[in-house]
């Protein structure tokens, strides 16, 4: 599996004592990327009114960034356990640099899509260079240093959200992506002399088709999800897309289960915790982008539709702010949680605080301070939710497991994201009377309860999790915070001792 570096012996592994020049390199490539993961969302509004395309074609410019990213996630990560990690790192910062100059070129939306996909590639970039500070940093300096990349990493999409929106107000959306490419272009830059090689490391298979099945069974109901009510819920093109997507991904699942170096190690799914873990994993995110999704396209939305709060893409930029400060606030609690509360009841505790905001938004979203409460709210809840998944499936699976089953956990909730994001659009489209703009309020009302039936029942799912066979350790407990946030991409380390933990 491939969210796991092969470590050697303490004695054996590179250090690098230039960490002063390493170090803040890393903060700034992941700090550059959270800020351009943070890009798309305040502009879908503004994307759909710029090239004159429905609100669930311009979803597509979020949709398709966490589609990507599921699929080049574990690839990358795949490269970055062998002699190629350097290279994949830079040659992925290049590609992230290269969608943001083809999404700054104004008058083609297809353009923006293409730019968009390329710079999902960058979802993987954090995990690389969590593995660099591991491998190249003596385990103290490493530990600081994943602990600043995971506090980053929110931070950096803190910060994009509201400069994307000042920088849209006033320059136009495309200068969000201008300045992207500069930021990146920059990192790129100083990141080919200071990151070291990885030529010491085995060189691992490639699962290139998995990811050609996955990306096409995921394209294709996605596809369906969120065109479905522009092409007709009967029309061939969906039930096409539908064959396609139904057919090809059990194909992708018999190959996983069946090949040496699967790109997700799906035989992990037949542990109980795991399974159940990742299930939760996949409605949160769901439930997650439905609620984002939403709360931008609302709080955008003119009021002389009667229900809309009229602001700018610089508030809908500042709504999202605590969600993502509530998240990693939540991430920093759970280790005084869990001395409190047992570990089987943080997820479903976590779930039932984004019920709670859901609610709120349900039945009280005319004033912009309970939007702005709602997201606070349910920022705790997701944070503590995704902080507690890592640490189940730590203390249910075997120390040499821990790594490929956090991959997957990764990639179910990644994979909920892009569902989510489509799945917003085509509520709201449902409830889009033809020739208008805007959805009727009912269409919000709609995404509210389907966000709740979604983390309802992640909660009983998360309730129904079987006591642990083993308690986490505190430092399990304190590893899994970074995780939460980094991405899921594990190493197990003792102190007398490292191994790999996905090698089977």
């Amino acid at each position: 599996m491939a969210y796991h570096q092969a470590m050697t012996s303490t004695d054996d592994r590179p250090r690098t004592d230039t960490g002063r020049a390493l170090v803040p390199v890393l903060v700034s490539i992941c700090t550059v990327v959270a800020v351009v993961s943070s890009v798309g969302a305040p502009l879908i509004p503004t994307v759909g009114d710029t090239y004159g395309v429905s609100f669930t074609s311009a979803q597509w410019s979020l949709t398709i960034a966490m589609l990507v990213g599921a699929v080049t996630v574990p690839i990358l990560g795949r490269l970055g356990d062998g002699p190629h990690r350097k290279q994949a790192l830079v040659g992925a910062l290049a590609v992230v640099a290269l969608g943001c100059v083809l999404a700054a070129v104004p008058g083609n939306f297809a353009m923006l899509i293409l730019g968009r996909a390329l710079q999902g590639i960058g979802l993987g970039l954090m995990p690389l260079a969590m593995a660099v500070a591991r491998d190249h940093l003596t385990p103290a300096a490493a530990r600081k240093c994943v602990a600043a990349l995971s506090v980053t990493a929110v931070a950096g999409i803190g910060l994009g959200y509201p400069l994307t929106g000042v920088i849209a107000h006033y320059w136009g959306f495309h200068a969000c992506f201008v300045v992207a490419a500069i930021a990146t272009t920059a990192v790129l830059l100083v990141s080919i002399p200071v990151v070291p090689s990885s030529g010491h490391l085995a060189r691992h298979p490639l699962d290139v088709v998995g990811a050609i099945l996955l990306g096409i069974g995921l394209t294709a109901l996605l596809l369906a999800l969120s065109t479905g009510g522009s092409w007709g819920w009967t029309s061939w093109q969906l039930l096409v897309s539908v064959a396609v997507g139904v057919v090809i991904l059990p194909l992708w699942a018999r190959h996983e289960l069946r090949c040496a170096y699967p790109l997700v190690q799906l035989s992990l799914l037949r542990n109980r915790m795991v399974l159940t873990a990742d299930v939760t994993g996949l409605l949160a995110g769901i439930g997650m982008f439905v609620l984002s999704s939403t709360v931008i396209r609302l709080v955008q939305t003119p009021t002389d539709t009667g229900y809309g709060l009229g602001k700018s893409a610089v508030i809908a930029g500042l709504v999202l702010v605590p969600f993502s400060l509530a998240s990693v606030v939540a991430n920093r609690l759970l280790p005084f949680a869990s001395r409190w509360v047992p570990q089987n009841l943080v997820m479903p505790l976590g779930a039932g605080a984004f019920v709670v905001a859901l609610i709120v938004l349900l039945i009280g979203r005319s004033e912009l301070w309970v939007v702005f409460v709602v997201m606070g709210v349910a920022g705790l809840g997701v944070g503590f939710t995704f902080a507690a998944m890592p640490t189940l499936i730590v203390s249910a699976v075997p120390a040499h497991e821990t790594g490929s089953a956090l991959g997957v956990n990764q990639v179910t909730r990644t994979v909920g994201g892009a569902v989510g994001s489509a799945l917003s659009a085509t509520i709201l489209a449902a409830y889009t009377l033809p020739g208008s703009t805007y959805p009727s309020d009912d269409g919000y009302s709609a995404a509210a309860t389907a966000g709740i039936v979604l983390w309802v029942v992640t909660a009983l799912l998360a309730l129904g999790l079987p006591y642990a066979r083993r308690r986490a350790s505190k430092q399990v407990v304190d590893d899994s915070v970074e995780l939460a946030v980094t991405g899921g991409f594990a190493y197990e380390i003792d102190s007398r001792r490292t191994e790999s933990v996905g090698d089977r």
